[in-house]
């Protein structure tokens, strides 16, 4: 019997079933289970890592369930055969691209067969790490504490124990969930002056996919695209990844500049939160631009990422609630509330268009998961969702209302372009600071903020722009965070 080096942590998140699990699974993996001996007993295994005997038991059982080990009576638990030479695989692979003539292996050259190159595009530079940040202002992301965890549960359960047939078990082909269609018509698109029929949704992997799918549909060389600056640089990238030929449209107090616009075929436009200065889109603003879509022929991409969260009752409607409707194309965000890793998103056009995006959607992915897609159609119809968003915007008000005092106590020489109820706060330091090495000096005190310059499209971006979100930073540390980041703020200044 073999004496194995594990090690499970009874203060960690996941129980001890799971990591024990994962930690012979990866034992497995790596090949360093004995492929002859037996394991150690559940007796000897318990004692070594002080958990409880039947703990082992049922992993070893489980693991004997998926074809992982064997049990033997009376002898006890054994790799299976199947598993007892990992390299086995990776061994015959190499060897089927080993050279008869001089042994060497022979691999392709990528550099020459790959035709696009999506890297040389910038994302938005954002740490992996974030979450270990003592005080994370980051933008884009939640504080998992908030997430309706019994509600969806509650859910789930429901799905799962039901006897009912099981229709989200099946490939849909290119058909959404009923219900969350239905969801969507008359609970979600209704709060922003949207009324639209079931042949005009289709939900996406969240408002980035939904762009892609726009841009790859409407898109080629040539066609010329408008987008705000400061922008979003995600969808700058879908467009010029299609070789669309950009106009940047400066964004002022009112939101997008229309000067010159009105040469462009598509306007992407952020109307009720711009991103990322969070500037909202006056009236004035709005009937100006809605007045030139029909004179020059102009389709307009509405992205209205943030209509569920910024919970302000005297928002302006949607675009896609004007007259211009037909002209304008919608996106929305399911999982901007709940959960940003969930990315279900969606988007409202003229039918015609909608069947378009269908068949493209379903040349890439099908459609996004059904039963995922059902659980929320479900969370919603039952009304969590709508409580759930109550109890959310609350919270959000609270923060926001902690960062603009702290904000004016801590970086009293900062300006606030925000609208009131934006989802993150877009700040202009003093024109001597940079924010990117602000941001390093913030990162030695354990505060996370994200410098502005990746945000303009400039050959040489303003330097002196950051933003700070709140949606995943505790309230409590609100304060104690933005008291840190001003003295980074004077140090920065000092130097």
């Amino acid at each position: 019997m073999t004496t194995l080096c594990l090690e499970v942590d009874p203060n960690a998140a996941t129980c001890l079933q799971e990591q024990l699990r994962e930690t012979l699974l990866e034992a497995i993996r790596v090949g360093s289970l004995p492929s002859d001996d037996a394991l150690p007993s559940c007796r000897k295994l318990s004692q070594q890592l002080g958990i409880s005997r039947n703990t082992v038991s049922i992993v070893y059982e489980k693991l004997v369930e998926d074809g992982y080990l064997i049990s033997r009576p009376r002898s006890g638990y054994y790799l299976h055969p199947d598993y007892n030479d990992p390299q086995s695989t990776l061994n015959s692979s190499q060897t089927a691209l080993t050279k008869k003539d001089n042994g060497t292996i022979s691999a392709p050259n990528w550099h020459n067969r790959i035709i696009q190159r999506p890297t040389n595009y910038q994302g938005i530079l954002k740490p992996g790490n974030w979450s270990e940040y003592a005080y994370p202002f980051i933008y884009g992301q939640l504080d998992t504490q908030l997430f309706p965890l019994a509600q969806w549960r509650d859910v789930s359960r429901r799905l799962l124990s039901s006897q009912r047939d099981k229709p989200w078990l099946r490939d849909r082909i290119d058909q959404d969930d009923p219900l969350l269609i239905e969801q969507l018509r008359k609970r979600i698109l209704p709060r922003r002056g949207i009324f639209a029929r079931s042949e005009e949704i289709l939900i996406t992997m969240g408002t980035q996919n939904a762009l892609y799918l726009i841009a790859q549909l409407l898109c080629h060389r040539g066609t010329r695209v408008a987008l705000e600056s400061p922008g979003y640089r995600e969808a700058m990238n879908v467009f010029s990844h299609r070789g669309a030929s950009l106009q940047f449209q400066t964004v002022d107090t009112d939101g997008m500049c229309l000067e010159g616009s009105q040469q462009c075929d598509y306007l992407y436009v952020m109307p009720s939160h711009q991103v990322p200065t969070g500037v909202t889109m006056s009236r004035e603003r709005r009937d100006a631009l809605l007045a030139q879509l029909s004179h020059h022929d102009q389709i307009v991409i509405e992205d209205d990422y943030d209509a569920e969260i910024h919970g302000d009752q005297f928002a302006l409607p949607a675009l896609k609630a004007s007259a211009q409707s037909a002209r304008i194309i919608y996106m929305g965000s399911l999982s901007k509330a709940l959960s940003p890793g969930l990315r279900m998103g969606y988007v409202v056009a003229d039918a015609e268009v909608i069947d378009e995006l269908r068949a493209l959607r379903r040349m890439m992915y099908r459609h996004p998961p059904a039963a995922l897609q059902h659980q929320l159609a479900q969370f919603i119809s039952q009304g969590y969702y709508e409580r759930y968003l109550k109890l959310h915007v609350e919270e959000i008000d609270r923060r926001r209302d902690a960062m603009r005092i702290a904000i004016d106590q801590a970086l009293p020489d900062c300006h606030s372009h925000s609208s009131n109820r934006s989802s993150a706060f877009w700040m202009e330091a003093d024109a001597c600071i940079d924010t990117q090495r602000l941001a390093w000096h913030a990162a030695q005190r354990g505060v996370l903020i994200e410098p502005g310059f990746q945000h303009f499209f400039d050959v040489a971006p303003p330097r002196r722009f950051f933003r700070l979100g709140f949606g995943a930073i505790e309230r409590e540390l609100i304060n104690p965070g933005l008291q840190r980041l001003g003295l980074a703020y004077d140090n920065a200044l000092a130097t």
